[in-house]
């Protein structure tokens, strides 16, 4: 009776949401493939959309498939060098150690203190950039994993997906409010804003600050919270993590030094081109604003930086070449993201789910409703910028028709794109590939995050002023 007593004790309140994750990432283990047939997928499932409500046939709906298969290589060549530029950084021997010392600060004998790490971590680096914290988080994964031995490794993967997931389009490097503050941007000249919307009537609100923070705490909080029992934990083997962080550069020759030779390892390459990289980025934010953070302009600061701290070119040349195998996955995947979204724009798709969402609306329904329709819109189309330019034209008059600030609709539109980022395996591919693991192995911990998450954000949009920004 005891011993039965002394068991029944051990099952505290959190078992719950600790079993929860557990089920749910054995169940998707079991059923979700791997991400490249989740996007073939979702396409099937948008092509038969498209059919029922696009107004084309088959043929047509290919043809719109087609002509949108293209449309995110730029993007795809800014996140495949991205990988790159950023894992030359992680390999690099002064990060190796910052990284390794930062991961040893829990206590290696209490697990949630890493996963609580882990989440702090992924989500303030997301809401500082969204392209920084899909790479910085997934390098940091192996790191605190070796110093935290018995930290189950699956939910150590899910956390690291929290500021991609829950909390980059409320932060400096969103899409929609970004765009919608540039000046002169493509809605202005279409006439669909009459003027810019500065960030100081999006980003850096009170509400958004508060909602941001709340993000942080309620995510962070049930991360740890899931921290499986011991006797439950999935660890990864130690040689694992010894291959997914190892990184074994040439070593200078000592004899037959030639001139080609010479010339691969003079360090002065190096520091001419990283003295020429931040040159231009000190020109750029002094006379742009460090506003105009951008992709192209995070690519710049990794490269510089990888370049530099690896001193000498033929060391950054071997990382750069190991860091093209991280970006298969992206190249492989983006196309048919891409022609997810043609489906929906270049046929009568996307307007039937406007018509769908919008005609329903009220004053205090409709941010809301914005919400949740942009949300589900972001697990077939999960580019925050160009799904944007597809909502901006339709939303923002319809809220202007319920007397509704065109701040307030951008601000419910970037939250409503994070919806289903947690669940939706786009942005997880380079995490994925770093870490070495497949989607349906976190999906179960992302999926239970994710329910409390949303319901936080559904009832903070009937919160929102509708007059944000004016």
């Amino acid at each position: 009776m005891q011993v039965a007593m002394s068991k029944e004790r051990r099952r505290g309140p959190l078992d719950f949401f600790q079993d929860l994750g557990l089920g749910l990432t054995g169940w998707t283990q079991r059923w979700i493939p791997d991400a490249w047939i989740v996007a073939l997928i979702l396409t099937i499932i948008v092509f038969l959309m498209t059919l029922a409500w696009g107004k084309v046939g088959p043929f047509g709906a290919v043809v719109a498939w087609g002509k949108g298969l293209w449309v995110l290589l730029t993007l795809m060549a800014q996140f495949s060098l991205t990988l790159i530029v950023a894992y030359a950084c992680a390999v690099s021997p002064p990060l190796y150690r910052l990284l390794n010392w930062l991961g040893g600060r829990p206590n290696p004998e209490k697990p949630w203190q890493a996963i609580m790490l882990m989440a702090i971590f992924s989500l303030i680096t997301g809401w500082i950039n969204w392209a920084f914290t899909v790479v910085i988080s997934a390098i940091f994964v192996p790191y605190i994993a070796r110093n935290n031995p018995k930290t189950d490794y699956r939910l150590l993967v899910a956390t690291a997906y929290l500021g991609i997931g829950v909390m980059w389009h409320a932060g400096l490097s969103g899409s929609g409010t970004l765009i919608s503050a540039t000046p002169d941007n493509f809605l202005i000249k279409a006439g669909v804003l009459k003027q810019a919307i500065p960030t100081t009537a999006t980003v850096f609100t009170t509400y958004n600050s508060i909602l941001a923070f709340l993000t942080l705490v309620l995510t962070t909080a049930i991360a740890t919270a899931m921290t499986p029992r011991p006797e439950k934990a999935v660890i990864a083997p130690p040689e694992k993590l010894a291959s997914l962080i190892k990184f074994e550069a040439s070593q200078k020759p000592k004899t037959d030094l030639t001139p080609a030779v010479h010339m691969d390892w003079w360090p002065g390459w190096n520091l001419l081109v990283s003295a020429a990289t931040f040159i231009w980025l000190g020109w750029w934010f002094w006379t742009q604003g460090i506003g105009m953070w951008t992709i192209d302009i995070y690519n710049m600061v990794f490269l510089g930086f990888a370049v530099l701290l690896h001193w000498r070119p033929k060391p950054f040349l071997d990382a750069c070449t190991e860091g093209v195998k991280n970006a298969w996955g992206v190249l492989l995947q983006f196309p048919f993201y891409a022609g997810i979204f043609g489906l929906i724009t270049y046929t009568q798709l996307g307007k039937f789910l406007t018509d769908v969402f919008v005609s329903v609306s009220t004053p205090k329904t409709f941010l809301p409703i914005i919400y949740i329709y942009s949300g589900i819109l972001n697990y077939f189309i999960p580019s925050g910028g160009s799904k944007w330019s597809i909502e901006a034209t339709y939303i923002l008059q319809a809220g202007r028709n319920l007397g509704i600030s065109d701040a307030a609709v951008v601000l419910a539109y970037s939250w409503g794109d994070m919806m289903t980022d947690i669940i939706q395996p786009f942005f997880a591919i380079p995490l994925l590939a770093v870490v070495g693991l497949k989607f349906g192995q976190i999906m179960g911990f992302c999926t239970v995050i994710w329910l409390f998450y949303m319901v936080m954000v559904i009832i903070a949009m009937f919160f929102m002023p509708i007059n944000l920004g004016m």
